[in-house]
């Protein structure tokens, strides 16, 4: 890898060490504006760092997804190619899955849709693997429209609040904690060095955060679950205070209970608390339910919001008597 890096305005100009397990030469797109400063300073005292080069596209708009694979992150995927979005789907170690969520895509983008559907591999509780996961898809989609925080992961066994272990504890908040925290702070030095760039036409760029009803719901047998999604609830409104000024909003959607892998564990026990009333939406929520609501984001349909929290949980959050 080479690097050249002059002044406090430097760009970087880099040999590329391509991602996702292929090997591909760097190069530059005629017109192309390479990757600034800030990726020099964020990057070299954290991983070494590939070419990357920001080529502002009049193309479809881009969004990446992490945790995309499969569950929420496959239907929030779905939802934005129906708008014409292209994706990055990040993955973990299921790469049948995330090529099946990028054939889905592809089935639901628009007719005659430019948008492009991209696999990569990178877990984000990873440094080396968030700096991956962002020239990826700069070096792919030229800008990124939309980040969508999503992966998270359960503790591998729940477990009585007086018995959980230092293991769990970090196993959870690494991926739904850190990892989008400092992928947020990548990103979104990323936009600031770079949306002057931005053609007029095209829309600020937006965050959002996956959270979940256990941000305040308590669950004894998996604290640390809850800790990591009330954290990641604050979070969304220190980036919504930090990036107002340059006119990104940041939200938090916050679903309840979902159908999907992570959930299937419980399935027979939230089955008839559901039906006797549990949620007064009497029915089990859905990965497409979450993916509207990204969707409506995505569609500028909240442009005097930032901050917000927006609830996909059948009324769960609603105090009852």
């Amino acid at each position: 890898m080479e690097s050249v890096l002059a002044g406090q305005s430097q760009q970087v100009t880099v040999t590329s060490q391509r991602l996702d397990h292929q090997q591909l030469p760097g190069k530059v797109v005629a017109g192309a504006v390479p990757f600034c400063c800030w990726g020099a300073r964020f990057l070299a005292h954290r991983m070494p760092v590939s070419g990357i080069f920001l080529r502002m596209l009049s193309g479809s708009p881009a969004a990446l997804i992490t945790g995309a694979s499969r569950g929420i992150g496959r239907g929030i995927a779905i939802g934005l190619a129906r708008l014409g979005y292209g994706v990055a789907i990040n993955y973990v170690t299921r790469r049948e899955a995330a090529e099946e969520c990028a054939a889905l895509c592809l089935q639901a983008a628009p007719p005659n849709s430019q948008a492009r559907f991209e696999p990569i591999q990178a877990d984000v509780s990873r440094g080396e693997d968030r700096a991956r996961l962002l020239e990826f898809a700069c070096d792919r989609f030229g800008w990124i429209d939309l980040l969508v925080n999503n992966a998270g992961v359960a503790p591998r066994t729940r477990t009585d609040l007086l018995q959980a272990t230092e293991e769990s504890f970090d196993y959870v908040l690494a991926t739904n904690l850190k990892g989008p925290y400092f992928l947020t702070q990548a990103v979104a030095n990323f936009w600031v060095e770079n949306l002057f760039k931005l053609s007029p036409e095209r829309h600020k760029p937006k965050i959002v955060n996956i959270t979940s009803v256990s941000a305040y719901a308590a669950s004894v047998n998996r604290g640390d679950y809850c800790l990591a999604k009330a954290a990641l609830s604050m979070m969304t409104k220190l980036f919504a205070i930090r990036l107002a000024e340059y006119g990104i909003p940041v939200f938090e959607i916050r679903p309840g209970i979902v159908a999907t892998d992570m959930t299937s564990a419980v399935k027979e026990q939230y089955e008839g608390r559901i039906s006797e009333g549990l949620t007064p939406i009497r029915r089990w929520g859905t990965a497409e339910d979450v993916g509207r609501a990204v969707a409506a984001i995505a569609e500028e349909r909240f442009p005097f919001s930032t901050g917000e929290v927006i609830n996909v949980d059948g009324g769960f959050h609603l105090e009852r008597l």
